[in-house]
């Protein structure tokens, strides 16, 4: 079915409103308009005619979420939502690449303030406490070598197991290979 000047008048109007709003990526404003009922013809009329405006550019989008996040999330979680949002590898790559140009990304400072939310320079943990620390802060996307390097700089070693009660004793802890 052929477009419709209505449709595609409403379309536009919707499109519009909805960066009014807040900015979006070409795919996150694609299905909103989808999600509205608009036909595949008119989303991409209204694409094309905010685009022609400039206000629909995944570039400067990327760009955007990086620089508000990047003291916050390591690099490679920043680049995964972004893909999730639907910019592309190489689009959210050039984006941090200009971000961490003007900022300075410090994954590590990052890794240690997460750590130090939970546990205290120089902290004993046990096994338990040790693989939920590594697996929390690489669900973050940070490394395993990073995390070790931390861990280390900030003392914190893991209980030795020897089946005795569980009473700290500074001599009881090891260093985390």
């Amino acid at each position: 079915m052929p477009l419709t000047p209505e449709e595609q008048k409403k379309a536009r109007r919707k499109a519009l409103l909805l960066l009014e709003h807040m900015d979006r990526t070409e795919k996150g404003l694609s299905d909103r308009l989808r999600q509205a009922g608009f036909s595949i013809e008119a989303v991409e009329d209204a694409l094309a005619y905010v685009r022609s405006y400039g206000y629909l550019d995944d570039d400067r989008y990327a760009e955007n979420y990086i620089s508000y996040r990047i003291g916050t999330k390591s690099r490679q979680k920043l680049l995964q939502e972004l893909c999730q949002k639907g910019v592309d590898r190489e689009t959210a790559q050039r984006a941090w690449e200009r971000a961490a140009e003007l900022t300075e990304p410090d994954e590590q400072a990052l890794i240690q303030a997460a750590i130090e939310k939970k546990y205290a320079p120089g902290s004993c943990l046990d096994d338990k406490e040790i693989r939920r620390l590594y697996g929390y802060l690489q669900r973050r996307g940070f490394s395993w070598g990073d995390i070790s390097q931390v861990l280390e700089k900030m003392e914190i070693s893991r209980k030795r197991d020897n089946g005795e009660d569980d009473s700290f004793d500074r001599e009881k802890c090891e260093t985390i290979p």
